[in-house]
């Protein structure tokens, strides 16, 4: 099967910075694994996603990098880890206590600090707004 890596985001108002962040993981391995976070997981660090879960989860599946892709059902990674056994785990260096993969390495990917989930919601905010 070759090196399998697991990924894992919450996609809400999916952009350019998770295509790039989900292609550069998909290019260090053969099969790539995203778990997509549900809405309770995300909100145990994350303000509610605009996105429904069970959209999310069907548009990065969609995604062509993208090999398997299922739910992950807390915010930290490690249920699901146990479950796949990567042999990569990439984490973001937006996270401030990132996992360690118990089966293999962890990478710690380069955050996309020009787009985030955030800043186009500010951004509807304000437009609407005016």
């Amino acid at each position: 099967m070759g090196i399998i890596g697991y990924a894992y985001v919450v996609a809400d108002i999916l952009h350019v910075g998770h295509l790039r962040h989900l292609m550069n993981c998909k290019a260090l391995c053969d099969v790539l694994i995203v778990g997509v976070l549900t809405d309770e997981a995300t909100t145990i660090r994350k303000p509610q996603p605009i996105i429904p879960f069970d959209e999310r989860i069907v548009i990065v599946d969609a995604l062509e990098c993208v090999d398997v892709v299922f739910a992950q059902a807390t915010y930290s990674p490690l249920n699901n880890v146990n479950c796949v056994k990567p042999d990569i785990l990439f984490e973001s260096e937006s996270h401030e206590d990132p996992c360690t993969n118990p089966y293999g390495k962890t990478l710690i990917m380069p955050y996309y600090t020009l787009q985030s989930t955030t800043a186009i919601k500010r951004k509807i905010i304000e437009e609407d707004g005016n």
